[in-house]
């Protein structure tokens, strides 16, 4: 328990928002650790930090980040696939 409470504290401090807001795929891992996908509430979490480091507005990193969520249908989880969504990131930069 400590050791979560101890990545929520840190995941917070990383993008500058309360701990409170962390979702759980933030701070749990699957067994390999290399899920290419994630909860749209934690890439919600990192728009503003993304869209700083990345020289974007936070509406195109909000647009990109529509764009590559997928899932929500019955019995379906809504994800973020973290690859393709970087993919398509690094295309605005370039």
């Amino acid at each position: 328990m400590r050791e979560i409470a101890a990545r929520r504290a840190a995941i917070a401090a990383f993008n500058d928002v309360p701990a409170s807001e962390v979702p759980a795929d933030a701070v749990t891992a699957s067994a390999s650790g290399l899920d290419p996908d994630i909860s749209p509430a934690y890439a919600q979490l990192q728009v503003a930090r993304v869209a700083r480091a990345r020289g974007l507005s936070g509406d195109a990193v909000e647009k990109l980040l529509t764009a590559h969520t997928s899932g929500g249908g019955y019995l379906s989880q809504t994800i973020v696939n973290v690859v393709e969504l970087n993919l398509a990131l690094d295309r605005q930069e370039g």
